[in-house]
C-alpha cells in the first residue's frame, strides 16, 4: 500500500513538474517575441516620425456621435406617462496643415452640434421637434514664415460664432500679428501683440468690437489608438476687460476597431458680454450691467461614439 501512495505521489510530482516546465517555456517564447515585437514598433514609430518631417501637406479628423432615443406608453410611474424624447449630438475636429521648410499654413475647424427632443404626448403646449442645444463653430487659420525652427513671424485669422441658432449674432473675428513659437512638434503657441476683435451683431446689443492682444495654445496628437486635441484661444481687450474672453475645447478619442470607438469632448468659456446680452435680452434685467452682471462659467461636454479619418 506504502508503494502504491509513493508511486502516486511521484508520477503527480513528475506531471506537476512537465506542465510547469512547458508554462516557463512558453513564457519565455513569448518574452522573445514581444520583445522583437516591441522592437519593430519602435523602428516603424521612427519612420513615421520621418515622414511627418517631410514637407506637405498633413490632413487629418476625428470626432464623437452620440445619441440616444426613448418613447413610452401609459408608463404610470414616471410624471409623463406618455413621451418620446431623445438627445443626438456630434463633433468635429479636422486639421490641414501645410509645413514647409520656410513657412507653414495651419488650418482647423472644430464643431460641436446637439439637439434635444421631448414630446409629451397628453399636451399640445410643447415642442415634437429635436430643438438644438449645443452650438460650437470655430475656424482657424494661422500662417507664418520660418524665423528660427521654433519660431515664427505669423498672422492669425479665427472666427467663432453659432450656427443653428442666431447664426453670426454674436460672430467673432479675429485678425492679427505676431509671432508663433512650436516647442515641440505637435504644440503651437501663438502670441499676437497686435489683434483686431470684430464682434458681429444685429440690433442694440452690448456686443462691442477692440484692439488687443490674441493668444492661442493649441496641442494636437494621435498616439497609437488615442486621439486628442486641445485649444485655448483668448483675447485681452486693450479697451476694457469687459470686452476679453477666452475658450478652452477638449477632444478626446480612442479606436477600438478599425475607425470606431469612444470620444469624450467638453469645453468651457468666458465671455462677460454674452453674459450680459443674456441677462437683458432673455432674462429682461434692462437695468444689468457690466459691473452688475454675474459672468458665470459656460460649459458643455458630449460623450459617444468616436469616429477617425
Amino acid at each position: 500500500m506504502n508503494t502504491r501512495v509513493f508511486f502516486t505521489i511521484a508520477l503527480m510530482f513528475t506531471i506537476s513538474f512537465g506542465f510547469s516546465q512547458t508554462k516557463e517555456e512558453l513564457e519565455s517564447q513569448k518574452a522573445e517575441k514581444q520583445a522583437a515585437a516591441d522592437a519593430l514598433q519602435a523602428e516603424a514609430d521612427a519612420l513615421q516620425a520621418q515622414i511627418n518631417a517631410l514637407p506637405g501637406w498633413r490632413l487629418a479628423a476625428f470626432g464623437t456621435i452620440g445619441g440616444s432615443l426613448s418613447n413610452f406608453n401609459n408608463w404610470y410611474a414616471q410624471g409623463a406617462p406618455n413621451n418620446s424624447s431623445g438627445n443626438i449630438g456630434f463633433t468635429f475636429n479636422g486639421r490641414a496643415n501645410l509645413i514647409e521648410e520656410k513657412f507653414f499654413w495651419r488650418n482647423a475647424l472644430n464643431t460641436n452640434f446637439s439637439w434635444v427632443k421631448l414630446d409629451n404626448k397628453d399636451i399640445n403646449t410643447d415642442s415634437e421637434d429635436f430643438e438644438p442645444t449645443t452650438d460650437v463653430f470655430n475656424l482657424s487659420s494661422l500662417y507664418g514664415r520660418n524665423i528660427t525652427d521654433k519660431l515664427a513671424a505669423s498672422g492669425l485669422m479665427e472666427y467663432r460664432t453659432t450656427v443653428l441658432n442666431n447664426f453670426n449674432d454674436p460672430g467673432y473675428l479675429d485678425l492679427g500679428v505676431g509671432a508663433t513659437w512650436t516647442p515641440i512638434t505637435d504644440l503651437i503657441v501663438v502670441v499676437h501683440p497686435l489683434n483686431y476683435n470684430f464682434v458681429f451683431s444685429k440690433g442694440d446689443t452690448v456686443f462691442e468690437s477692440s484692439l488687443g492682444a490674441k493668444i492661442v495654445a493649441d496641442y494636437t496628437r494621435q498616439i497609437g489608438a488615442v486621439n486628442f486635441k486641445t485649444n485655448l484661444s483668448m483675447f485681452q481687450s486693450y479697451k476694457s476687460s469687459d470686452y476679453s474672453n477666452w475658450t478652452w475645447t477638449n477632444s478626446f478619442g480612442y479606436t477600438l476597431w478599425k475607425m470606431i470607438g469612444v470620444g469624450f469632448d467638453f469645453g468651457l468659456r468666458s465671455n462677460k458680454q454674452e453674459a450680459l446680452n443674456y441677462s437683458i435680452n432673455t432674462l429682461g434685467n434692462t437695468a444689468e450691467t457690466f459691473d452688475s452682471v454675474d459672468n458665470k462659467l459656460q460649459s458643455y461636454w458630449t460623450a459617444g461614439l468616436n469616429y477617425k479619418f
